[in-house]
């Protein structure tokens, strides 16, 4: 299989306006003395995997102690279901056809994650998630449309998600409809390839690239990019798709650090060095149920040319040297402490062009003393007489109606096109202005997304739940939105309260980032009876001062919830009681 090739061209800074309070200026810190290598074995150094028939696989001598998944993927390529039509063959089989032999029921179970296809085996037996790539989270009204259209057929069944990583999620798909669903994809400009399991999840950048006018740069070409690289422009791209385990990417355009950069296992950090523009790099942020880290510095710079080629260079040290055997230790931040950072990025550096990588730059573009804006609402853009507008997706579900209702509103109003934020939002812009007040009166933004929601509900995030992951222990969306409105009629607060929901240690809703956490977990009520409960965290940030928040109350009862939050939003956040009527409950 030929080496895939991709020129990233180097793009100008984005002008910043002067009117905002705090000024933009470089950053330049004294440069950190490398640190100290870490003494590894030169065997230790081996690939682990190597290229036959054109995928990567694991090496025979490295087969001892690995675990499940990746005995699937020995047994049998998962990339083929994509690349030699095996969905044809597996759409045709009933369910229990599948089920009767081991290699087709992992087929489904397991390596159709790599087409961006998840059984929902314990609560939707038959049924399936699928995950799309979304680039930036810039989508189409087209694209919405056509998403509209394929989970409408799926009534009660079928509906969509906005997700932590700006992406759609669909649900209710069957079987037999994949392959026309795929084609359909394509059609509009858009895959599902890659996007689950041991692969490169969605590159993230800054919701508001190209109109913001006081971001760094445009960060569209580089997630567009490192999209085309990682799926081979939709194609497939088998270099990168037998990782140790999944792995995150984010572009930073903005000082609000939107793109959340600390938890990404790669973030692309705007920077100049000597006149050039390029990015340092942050490596090895990630969650996991036994571990949680922030992403550190590789002490690495790069041009806006080598934007691909590091990536795969990283990509490439994280395939060949990562561990296989326990999955809760296959992360990339378990290899880069194992090797040390400089022995991590010693192995980057061989794998980049030339072999050599720059040492960072101390000349940071990201203003650490900006205050994180708020993008819901009616906002001007840099174009002159155009403003864009964010919309509030409560814990992001939406139906199709609504979808056909955004697409609607993307084109009449906009340029036909929306914009989805790793908080589970949707923003509209590129809006004549003197369109804004028709926009402000659509019954849709008045019934269902606000763009000036509740303050609570502002920065309200959560997963699944376990009304279709079967990984969930409790139910989130549902709860998540009840026990925020009853918290809201008990205390007043003047400021956003960001509180992220999730329904197992996986934390896809990201409760360690959040002001306040809730982990959902079974608890015992005050009669010993076992419930459905929540470790409740507090003091996540985000931002320059990032912090990964910590364990404050475990296994409270769900329906504990409500004066736990609100004594910790009176104690930590300044929320008063409200004063409540005579009668009133």
């Amino acid at each position: 299989m030929s080496s895939l090739s991709i020129r990233c061209l180097s793009l100008p800074l984005s002008s910043s306006s002067s009117n905002h309070k705090t000024r933009l200026q470089a950053t330049t810190p004294a440069a950190a003395p490398p640190a100290a290598p870490v003494e590894v074995d030169a065997s230790r150094l081996e690939p682990r995997v190597e290229e036959k028939d054109g995928f990567w696989v694991l090496k025979e001598k490295f087969r001892q102690g690995i675990n499940p998944q990746e005995k699937v993927k020995i047994e049998k390529e998962p990339m083929k279901l994509f690349m030699e039509n095996g969905i044809e063959d597996l759409a045709k089989m009933s369910m229990e056809e599948i089920d009767k032999v081991k290699s087709t029921k992992d087929d489904i179970d397991v390596r159709l994650k790599w087409l961006g296809l998840f059984h929902r085996r314990k609560h939707q037996y038959g049924r399936f998630m699928m995950r799309l790539k979304l680039p930036n989270g810039v989508t189409t009204s087209a694209q919405t449309r056509y998403l509209a259209s394929v989970i409408r057929k799926y009534g009660k069944d079928g509906c969509a998600d906005v997700t932590t990583r700006q992406n759609w999620q669909i649900r209710g798909v069957v079987l037999p409809d994949v392959p026309d669903i795929l084609k359909g994809l394509a059609e509009v400009g858009l895959t599902s390839l890659q996007s689950g399991m041991d692969n490169v999840r969605n590159p993230v950048g800054n919701p508001l690239a190209g109109v913001d006018p006081d971001e760094i740069v445009d960060t569209r070409p580089y997630t567009n990019l490192l999209s085309q690289y990682i799926t081979a422009n939709f194609r497939g791209n088998p270099t990168v798709t037998n990782l140790p385990r999944k792995w995150n990417v984010c572009v930073v355009g903005t000082h609000d650090l939107f793109e959340h950069p600390h938890i990404n296992d790669l973030a692309y950090m705007p920077a100049t060095k000597d006149g050039r523009f390029g990015f340092n790099l942050l490596v090895g942020g990630f969650f996991s149920p036994k571990r949680c880290e922030e992403a550190i510095p590789l002490d690495a710079w790069v041009s806006a040319d080598d934007v691909i080629p590091l990536c795969k260079a990283v990509l490439e040290a994280y395939r060949d040297l990562g561990t296989r055997g326990n999955r809760q230790k296959t992360r990339m931040m378990w290899l880069i402490d194992e090797l040390g950072v400089e022995g991590f990025r010693s192995e980057v550096e061989k794998r980049m062009p030339g072999q050599t990588l720059e040492r960072a730059s101390s000349e940071d573009l990201v203003d650490k003393q900006w205050e994180r804006r708020d993008y819901l609402g009616v906002h001007p853009q840099k174009q002159e007489g155009l403003s864009y507008v964010g919309l509030h997706i409560p814990v992001g579900r939406v139906q199709a109606d609504d979808m056909d209702e955004l697409a609607r509103l993307a084109d009449e109003y906009g340029s036909g096109e929306l914009r989805l934020t790793v908080e589970q939002n949707i923003i509209i812009p590129n809006i004549e202005n003197a369109k804004i007040d028709s926009l402000l009166k659509e019954p849709l933004l008045n019934d269902r997304f606000s763009p000036e929601p509740p303050i609570l509900m502002k920065g309200l995030v959560a997963c699944t739940g376990n009304q279709f992951c079967g990984q969930a222990i409790i139910e989130t969306k549902a709860r998540a939105l009840k026990v925020t409105e009853e918290v809201q009629r008990q205390v007043s607060v003047t400021r956003p309260v960001r509180m992220h929901w999730t329904g197992c240690p996986n934390t896809c809703g990201q409760v360690q980032v959040a002001d306040i956490g809730f982990m959902g977990c079974m608890a015992r009520d005050e009669n010993g009876k076992i419930c459905e409960g929540a470790d409740v965290f507090l003091g996540g940030r985000i931002g320059s001062d990032s912090h990964l928040g910590e364990l404050h109350k475990k296994a409270v009862p769900c329906k504990d919830l409500v004066p736990v939050v609100v004594d910790l939003l009176i104690n930590h956040f300044g929320a008063v009681p409200r004063e409540r009527e005579e009668g009133e409950e």
